[in-house]
């Protein structure tokens, strides 16, 4: 094992506390758009904790599956895969029953210029899949971004701060929110919409692009100066064990770290590391897109890895040369355009 594949083993592995909810998850588990940026991280996690648990589960992940040879990388694995496009409700249909439902798909990058299809992925696709896995515990996907700008000090917003979405995309998933929340209290299906704001990992997230822009040298934009991050791993570990938590009428969960993180602070923290220079354009804000976790944290406990390891792993990933995925987070975007 070389040293980027010993980086991979080391974070990104179940805890034991995953393996010991999971043996309390009743049935198998569906992954809807485990194709894109996080499913297959999850896929694999899920599969891994049911293996070290000893049960017999299926994981059966769902998605277009545009990258090539991601279907066999997962099938190796012991993942079920299902080939679909879910926004044609007859492939939806055709989806098998299942008792446990993680839903990622959604619409996030060019939603300007294509708003049509962000609110047909991101609000009406979310009524459909509600009723189709009515029956179904369903932990969905959702994202920080329907809460306003909360002042820097303030803590970040909590699950009672009323929504209030900046742009078309916040707006559209508040209305995926909604959907399946008309849809729980309509069927008494259990679920949990988790908001994770800004899940980071060797590969992409904020951390990897400060990182980046400091190592060559260019300008980063501190405009937005402050954020929340939670490593990926425990992202991924909160997402299944939210299965346990499930609710009727539907719970709200924030999911993101503990600290508000400054930006300037971090382009520095890089900047040691890397000895250079950071290259600092703009001014701080005094609000920012910013979320308030403590209740994932008396469910969950802290996360695992600490902003300090993860600063670390990411600087190593990049001087490691290891593989990033161009998909940047726009986290500095101030007005809902993504």
């Amino acid at each position: 094992m070389n040293g980027i594949e010993s980086i991979e083993e080391q974070w990104l592995s179940p805890s034991e506390a995953l393996v010991e909810d999971m043996k309390r998850i009743d049935g198998d588990i569906m992954i809807l758009g485990a194709g894109g940026k996080i499913g297959p991280s999850i896929a694999r996690l899920t599969m891994q904790a049911i293996e070290r648990a000893g049960l017999d589960k299926r994981v059966i992940a769902v998605s277009r599956f545009s990258e090539e040879g991601l279907v066999e990388e997962l099938n190796a694995e012991g993942i079920e895969t299902i080939v679909a496009n879910i926004l044609d409700d007859t492939q939806l249909q055709d989806l098998p029953e299942v008792e446990n439902v993680l839903y990622l798909a959604g619409q996030k990058f060019g939603t300007a210029g294509n708003e049509p299809y962000t609110w047909a992925m991101n609000t009406y696709l979310p009524g459909r899949v509600a009723e189709k896995f009515r029956k179904s515990r369903i932990v969905v996907y959702s994202t920080g971004n329907v809460y306003p700008f909360t002042p820097v000090g303030a803590g970040g917003a909590t699950e009672d701060m009323r929504a209030d979405p900046v742009g078309e995309y916040g707006q559209s998933c508040l209305g995926r929110e909604r959907m399946f929340q008309y849809f729980s209290s309509v069927y008494g299906t259990p679920i949990l919409l988790y908001r994770l704001n800004y899940a980071i990992d060797f590969k992409y997230g904020v951390l990897l692009e400060v990182a980046k822009s400091v190592l060559n040298g260019k300008p980063l934009d501190i405009t937005m100066g402050h954020v929340n991050v939670i490593w990926q791993g425990d992202a991924n570990e909160m997402a299944i064990r939210s299965l346990l938590h499930c609710e009727s009428p539907s719970k709200i969960l924030n999911i993101t770290g503990p600290e508000t993180v400054s930006l300037r602070w971090l382009a520095m923290e890089f900047g040691r590391i890397f000895n250079i220079e950071p290259q600092l354009v703009g001014e701080e804000q005094s609000t920012a897109l910013l979320s308030n976790a403590a209740e994932s944290f008396r469910l969950f406990g802290y996360p695992r890895t600490t902003l300090k390891q993860m600063i670390e792993i990411t600087a190593q990933w990049l001087l490691e040369g290891g593989k990033t995925i161009n998909k940047p987070t726009h986290f500095q975007e101030r007005k809902g355009q993504f």
